[in-house]
């Protein structure tokens, strides 16, 4: 049910946290996987541990900001295996910074990242996807996405991304039906990776954070993981336009 033999998959943001975590398991599950982030040398070391695993990686420096690098890392994948069947919509920035103090080209910089870049890899991704009407999107967006979610103090630039990740999924998912696409979103809460560094060095913050969270803990980036695998796999076959919450409880809370 969750073999992924023969699948072609690309993962944005996959240097390094959940994307790096992602990648290695849809390699894991014998799909061939493109890694793709800012930094080649980064994404070259996870191919790496792929190839030690012995699956099999390409490394494409992608920033998802522009269309032109998208365009050319999707060409490169379909040359290299012919096809496109999954796209893991991961790569993300959080910066902090009070309300008042945020500069248009700070809210520029994270929406171009995080949302603008969402949607021109989905559409780059799904016309190869509508040539076989054959596909799987994931949008990586986060419990800081409002109304079923909730709200943080000093990223409102970010949750506006985020909320807009799960607009975008819905909507996405009812136009791809059509073509045999499947679109979904997933909603991390406190997972353990750089991106969260400078909150939870604050051993202040990191109390009061996890005193919300049941669990008391946050997660390991594989147990996002364990659930990309879930809904790019035919064990989610039936699955389209959801946000699948993964955060410990905390918004159950």
């Amino acid at each position: 049910m969750f073999d992924l033999k023969n699948k072609v998959a690309i993962v944005t943001g996959a240097r390094r946290g959940m994307g790096r975590t992602h990648a290695l398991t849809l390699a894991k599950a014998g799909a061939k996987v493109i890694v793709s982030d800012i930094s080649l040398e980064g994404c070259e070391k996870v191919v790496k541990e792929i190839k030690k695993d012995g699956g099999e990686g390409l490394a494409l420096k992608c920033d998802v900001t522009k269309k032109q690098e998208i365009e050319q890392m999707v060409k490169k994948t379909v040359e290299k295996w012919g096809k496109i069947d999954i796209l893991v919509n991961n790569a993300g920035i959080v910066e902090f910074k009070p309300f008042l103090e945020l500069t248009e080209q700070d809210w520029d910089k994270t929406l171009d990242i995080n949302l603008k870049g969402y949607f021109l890899c989905a559409q780059a991704a799904a016309k190869e996807m509508a040539k076989k009407k054959s596909g799987v999107i994931v949008n990586i967006a986060s419990v800081a996405m409002g109304q079923q979610g909730i709200g943080f103090p000093n990223i409102v630039h970010y949750c506006a991304s985020k909320g807009g990740i799960v607009g975008m999924t819905e909507a996405l998912a009812l136009e791809m039906a059509a073509y045999n696409i499947r679109v979904n979103a997933i909603a991390p809460g406190m997972i353990d990776t750089p991106m969260v560094d400078p909150v939870m060095k604050d051993p202040q913050q990191k109390k009061g954070i996890l005193a919300r969270v049941p669990m008391h803990r946050m997660a390991d980036p594989q147990e996002v993981s364990n659930l990309v695998l879930f809904l790019v796999s035919d064990g989610s076959s039936y699955m389209t336009g959801s946000t699948v919450v993964v955060d410990g409880g905390w918004l159950a809370g």
